[in-house]
């Protein structure tokens, strides 16, 4: 270490046992920094670090040993059986002692397949995270699987204050959180397959669409394979068609009636077979998968009920506005059980993708929502702030001053989410059901102006 220059109060030069006591001076705080440093780093509880860049067929592995600095590199199979021997074999050589992972995301299979041992702590980072990192240190963009193994070992050691260990849900969270998922996924499909079925009929049977208002039914998949053209159900008799509709729930005689008249009376859009014998073919092709996905759907939402009711907070979210028996099982996985998960509601707010994110450089600022976060979970809270619009007083008072200020919808929903999120987070936390009445009356106190829209 060079000598360090320091001048007396007299402003004479110091003299040569001056500098060395300086420099034995700087040199022990720059041990003790270091040592500090090294005492302070979460790693060093860890026998090894491992990065891992996962693949479908094989993983890139590097190692690190704690009190080493060489790299290890080596390959995985995704093969359940090499999975287990080359964990059991990290076993043996750290003695058992906890190994680091650091991995891509959380929604992979090999996620799944180290849950089950008790040593290795995993690390997930965002892949955006990982990208942005390689691009800062590789300028050329160059990308290999090994060296993206490297980096996720590097990117964690280095900053560490900005990762910590991963500690999953309950095994009965995470299988409501994995149902409600599902089902969103199905009810997605159902919707697309609709819309495709009705574009097909626009083309050749655009009266039926008339004759059922909810497409998404059995008795519209059941009618359409029994009567797939107009023909069809022309030719079909009335005591028929009655007798359809009367086992399919369809009680009034009105109605009945109503239907009946309108095939009968109903003019072909085109006689065209070369329009008409595809779409048909079709049209049956669609209502199967329709049918199916409904039956599956069903089945969805009796396995969410039955795991939604052995929570302990789900009447927290059972009885909230607009919730009901789809988006209040939703709502409890939002949260989840680790109450020290989220320290306020403003962390949720922005986990969740609600808050909005502020971003300044020079004289200018400007606001945009986050690209960044759980898009199922965001949704989840968007889907259940639109209904309560129709169901609670005050939220339907705020939407509406929202958009009187030239709010979009987008936007006053988002601000509205904001709000509920900050009262279910209260309400979590204390383990008390929320109270529409109770709020009320807490806004009329603070003489809140949201009390004046209620009013008028």
């Amino acid at each position: 270490m060079s000598s360090v220059l320091i001048t007396n109060t007299q402003g004479m030069p110091p003299t040569p046992s001056y500098n060395a006591f300086a420099e034995t001076v700087c040199l022990t705080l720059f041990q003790l920094y270091q040592t500090r440093s090294h005492a302070m780093n979460p790693f060093d509880q860890y026998a090894a670090i491992i990065g891992i860049d996962w693949a479908d067929r094989k993983h890139d592995l590097c190692l690190k040993v704690s009190d080493k600095d060489a790299l290890e590199y080596s390959t995985l199979e995704h093969k359940p059986e090499a999975i287990e021997d080359w964990a059991n074999a990290l076993r043996l050589r750290f003695d058992g002692k906890p190994v680091a992972i650091c991995i891509e995301s959380r929604k992979v299979p090999l996620i799944h397949a180290l849950l089950k041992y008790d040593f290795l702590v995993l690390f997930p980072v965002n892949p955006q995270t990982l990208c942005r990192y390689r691009r800062a240190l590789i300028p050329s963009r160059a990308k290999d699987d090994p060296s993206d193994a490297r980096l996720l070992m590097d990117l964690v050691l280095r900053h560490s204050d900005q990762f910590e260990p991963w500690l999953p849900q309950s095994a009965k969270m995470r299988t409501l959180e994995q149902l409600v998922e599902h089902r969103r996924t199905l009810v997605a499909d159902r919707v697309r397959t609709t819309n495709r079925l009705t574009a097909a009929l626009k083309l050749y049977f655009p009266q039926v669409l008339d004759w059922f208002e909810d497409k998404a039914t059995l008795v519209f998949c059941e009618f359409l394979e029994r009567w797939p053209t107009l023909a069809d159900a022309k030719r079909a008799r009335k005591t028929t068609l009655e007798r359809f509709f009367h086992e399919h729930n369809s009680r009034y005689a009105e109605v009945i009636e109503k239907r009946i008249q309108a095939i009968k009376s109903a003019v072909p859009l085109t006689k065209d077979p070369g329009v008409i014998e595809p779409n048909r073919l079709m049209v049956v092709a669609l209502v199967h998968q329709l049918a199916l996905l409904l039956g599956h759907i069903d089945h969805f939402d009796d396995k969410i009920a039955e795991h939604f009711a052995e929570f302990d907070d789900a009447f927290l979210f059972n009885n909230l506005p607009g919730a009901g028996k789809q988006l209040a099982p939703r709502l409890l996985v939002a949260f989840g059980e680790d109450r020290e998960r989220f320290a306020s509601p403003e962390a949720l707010c922005c986990y969740a993708g609600i808050a909005p994110v502020t971003e300044r450089s020079g004289n200018k600022s400007w606001i945009h929502w986050r690209y960044s976060c759980p898009k199922f979970l965001r949704q989840t809270f968007i889907e259940w702030t639109n209904q309560t619009v129709r169901f609670s007083f005050w939220a339907r008072a705020f939407y509406k001053a929202q958009r009187e200020k030239g709010k979009t919808h987008q936007m006053a929903i988002r601000a509205l989410a904001f709000k509920w999120i900050r009262i279910l987070w209260r309400c979590w936390q204390d383990r008390k059901p929320y109270d529409e009445a109770r709020y009320l009356l807490a806004l009329k106190e603070k003489g809140s102006p949201l009390v004046k829209e209620l009013a008028s």
